[in-house]
């Protein structure tokens, strides 16, 4: 039998199937790995991303490319049906060849980098569910470039309907669990509201030990901040516009107040009631941090003069 050439149609058909197929499984393993870092953390990891950064993008990934690669491979199928001498395509056996490659040694790679961090003492579980989600998706792959790649014209040619319906199923069942994890896009609008208030929080302490230094007493209010020749304006709450809580305590203590609409994700509890008594002489020069429950939260700061001294006056 005279072998088929390899049409346009043929080679964007397989090389885009291919390419958004590899896409596909990179995001999924890469969502599933962040679902499990984030639901079971180690204390040897100590940086967690508050914006769920690398779920967002897998979802993102996998919401548009995977329907993609779902609906190549199915026109793919079709055509092999409707014209079966396509089955004896060069580039198709080449291409389903290659993955069966690519899939093997990534899958081989990807455990080997497990196992170093096991070995590194990474937490048993966290292990054990990496590997599992490697070995299912590479495991998923391989066996459906392995059946495709030894089907023969003259061979009745099956849809492979367990491959285009159960991947939808884990796909649909991870970003479910990605979306459980991370939150809806409010929670996250709301993380990020957070963070500005903090940073805005942070910028007013710096300018109240600046006019400390500048002065040798604390400003009464916020206003005695503005500085129009350096441009300074006062920061306002992101989502109210108001103005955040200053107290003046005794000598250099001082409180810094904000609403804030979650409970800081790292760290971060459930809603408490802030006191509102005399504020807390805790140096501003110490590792203090910016931990915050959800509601009304108040940071006390006390500046120590021998490290943030008054500035000589020029004569």
């Amino acid at each position: 039998m005279e072998t088929p050439k390899t049409t346009p149609k043929d080679f964007f058909l397989y090389v885009g199937a291919m390419i958004t197929l590899y896409w596909s499984a990179g995001a999924l393993i890469a969502l599933l790995f962040t679902i499990i870092d984030t639901s079971f953390r180690d204390a040897l990891n100590v940086y967690v991303d508050p914006y769920s950064g690398g779920i967002r993008f897998a979802i993102a990934s996998l919401i548009v490319v995977f329907p993609v690669s779902l609906s190549l491979l199915r026109t793919v199928k079709k055509e092999a049906i409707r014209t079966p001498q396509k089955l004896s395509l060069p580039l198709r056996r080449w291409l389903y060849a290659f993955t069966i490659f690519i899939t093997s040694i990534a899958m081989a790679g990807d455990i080997i980098a497990l196992l170093n961090s096991f070995l590194g003492g990474e937490l048993t579980t966290r292990f054990i569910l990496k590997v599992v989600s490697v070995v299912v998706v590479a495991g998923i792959i391989f066996w459906f470039c392995l059946s495709e790649i030894r089907v023969r014209a003259g061979v009745p040619v099956r849809m492979r309907k367990e491959f285009l319906w159960g991947s939808p199923i884990l796909v649909f069942a991870a970003i479910a669990c990605g979306f459980a994890v991370m939150g809806s896009p409010t929670t996250i609008r709301s993380l990020r509201l957070d963070s500005q208030r903090v940073s805005n929080l942070q910028d007013i302490q710096w300018r109240i030990v600046n006019y400390w230094q500048q002065k040798g007493v604390l400003p009464a209010a916020l206003e005695d901040l503005r500085d129009p020749i350096s441009g300074f304006v006062i920061p306002l709450d992101p989502r109210t516009g108001e103005e955040y809580e200053f107290v003046k305590g005794k000598e250099q203590a001082f409180r810094l107040c904000a609403t804030f609409e979650k409970a800081d994700p790292v760290q971060g509890g459930g809603t408490t009631e802030v006191p509102r008594g005399p504020v807390k002489p805790v140096s501003v020069s110490s590792n203090e941090n910016w931990y915050h429950e959800s509601g009304s939260y108040c940071f006390d700061r006390n500046i120590d003069p021998e490290v943030y001294a008054v500035r000589p006056k020029n004569p």
